[in-house]
């Protein structure tokens, strides 16, 4: 598999440069539309595989905690060995964890192949690829090709939750999977239209900070997950994952002092704009990650609703979503980026406040029509914007560190927020169910922490329906105080759940106000200010 060095220029050959756009849109597409998948078909992996709801969730969030673990590491790889080649490495890391997903017989093959060579394929993939976009466009054109590769993840976001719910609700969830495969042999088909970008830096590797920035990232995010699943040693998981990000940045600042190569050049940060950049990255990350691991839950969960139902019931997030990404890449114009930002993060914050106290009240999912579409739109504007804003201005040289450091905010932010939104949703359920049960005056004292137990294990997998069917040889009185029990405790466990991503998108708003203090950043290929510089 050579890499292909046709020409110095940064501009795509014009023959190609229709197509090219196309397929880097169409390897975004199966990245988003991969995790949209899952989620919306939770409940029938849940049946089919005969495991957990936090089973499954658990997997979701480690597929995304691996891609952000290691995404430092693959952007170094990708320099090593040439972007392109990890373009492709990362399409068919990908490719074996759809393909496993189609054949998966129980959780543990969903572990090893979807979340973890999946993750790493990811971790390839998404740093190559923007470094390729970097590379192989120029002024204006980039700046369209990253719209578009922003206006594919959100049609992903879209079709996604619609595409899973009809073929889960009508066919089989693994069928989704199965076109996944697909999609990327066709992306795959297409790769001698990519100009390979070479990498001209130092070609050392870090072996320390690599290890830091790992344990770093993956500490925290597996602190969360080991909370969610009730285990112990949760401080100590999240201490050490804040310590090794601590020495990673000491350690990285003292290899560059030394002249020694490093995983990544901390002269990165000294850009405003970067910084900025790479934090609403990951606050808009948050916002997404917790909204989509709560929203299939609780309606699939509590609304009892199929998955094509609950696809339906989140199509307001997912098309305006959307549509504003891609109205927002065409109209632009001379609107400041960090004005847009600005909206974006604005409008999601205010869906999700009003999105709160609909949940207990909503009897069907279209109730949230409204404040979804205004999160969506928020998101939407966010996803045509910030990629750009933060890596338009970096030098060729820097591009692929750049890249690496704005997809792994990207990533942990997602893990971060599915982790810590679907932990939070949980810890409330538990609490509520011993609360609930101890007070109840129907339950016998001898049954009640028995039955307290009982909920705090099996209601967040279980709908009322799955349950009475548990609970058929119990007496009516109990069987009806358990259901009412159930039934309580999930919309508030889902209103803290959403907390994470308001929370998010509120600190975004705050973060953009800074943003509009800055001149807007000059792309690095018009020869003006250079990240760093």
């Amino acid at each position: 598999m050579a890499d292909q060095a046709s020409g110095s220029g940064t501009e795509a050959p014009t023959g190609r440069s229709g197509l090219l756009p196309i397929l880097l849109a169409m390897a975004m597409f199966v990245l988003v539309v991969d995790t949209s998948l899952m989620n919306v078909s939770i409940a029938a992996v849940v049946r089919d595989l005969d495991t957990t709801t936090s089973g499954v969730q658990s997997a979701i969030a480690l597929e995304a905690l691996v891609s952000a673990a290691f995404i430092l590491i693959g952007g170094k790889v990708g320099d090593l060995i040439g972007r392109k080649r990890a373009y492709v490495l990362g399409l068919l890391g990908y490719a074996v964890g759809a393909a496993a997903m189609t054949v998966a017989q129980g959780l543990g093959a969903i572990i090893v192949f979807w979340a973890v060579i999946g993750g790493i394929g990811a971790s390839l993939l998404l740093p190559a690829m923007q470094s390729l976009i970097h590379g192989n466009f120029d002024g204006a054109m980039r700046t369209k090709v990253y719209a578009l590769v922003g206006a594919a993840a959100a049609i992903a976001a879209a079709v996604g939750p619609l595409l899973g719910g009809f073929i889960t609700t009508y066919l089989s969830w693994r069928l989704g999977f199965a076109l996944e495969v697909l999609i990327i042999a066709v992306v795959l088909s297409g790769i001698r239209l990519v100009r390979n970008v070479p990498y001209t830096g130092p070609r050392g590797i870090d072996l320390v900070g690599s290890a830091l920035s790992v344990l770093g990232m993956g500490g925290i995010v597996l602190g969360i997950l080991v909370w969610q699943e009730g285990g112990e040693a949760v401080g100590a998981l999240l201490a050490a994952g804040a310590v090794a990000l601590g020495s990673l940045v000491y350690w990285l600042r003292r290899r560059t002092r030394l002249g020694k190569p490093a995983l990544l050049d901390p002269g990165l940060f000294e850009s405003p704009y970067f910084r900025l950049g790479i934090t609403q990255q990951m606050l808009q990350q948050i916002a997404l990650g917790g909204t989509m691991i709560a929203l299939p839950i609780y309606l699939q969960m509590v609304l009892e609703y199929s998955a094509m139902q609950a696809g339906l019931s989140l199509a307001p997030l997912s098309l305006s979503m959307f549509a504003v990404a891609l109205l927002a890449g065409k109209k632009a114009g001379d609107r400041r980026p960090s004005s847009i930002i600005r909206l974006g993060f604005l409008l999601l914050a205010l869906g999700i406040a009003v999105l709160i106290p609909i949940v207990p009240r909503a009897e069907f999912g279209w109730a949230l029509l409204i404040p979804l579409a205004v999160a969506g739109s928020g998101l939407g504007l966010l996803v045509s914007q910030l990629n750009n804003y933060t890596l338009s201005p970096v030098t060729e040289e820097r591009a692929s560190e750049a890249a690496s450091v704005n997809s792994a905010a990207g990533s942990f932010g997602l893990s971060f927020g599915l982790a810590f939104a679907g932990a939070l949703m949980l810890a409330t359920l538990a609490t509520t169910f011993t609360s609930q049960a101890e007070s109840s005056t129907v339950l016998p004292p001898a049954d009640q922490q028995r039955v307290a137990q009982a909920l705090e294990n099996n209601a967040q997998v279980m709908s009322n329906a799955g349950l009475a069917e548990l609970l058929v040889d119990e007496p009516p009185a109990i069987q009806e105080e358990i259901l009412r029990i159930n039934t309580v405790a999930r919309p508030p466990a889902l209103q803290v759940a959403l907390l994470v991503p308001l929370a998010a998108a509120l600190l975004g708003l705050l973060n953009s106000i800074r943003m509009m203090r800055f001149r807007e950043p000059k792309p690095s290929g018009a020869g003006d200010v250079a990240l760093g510089g």
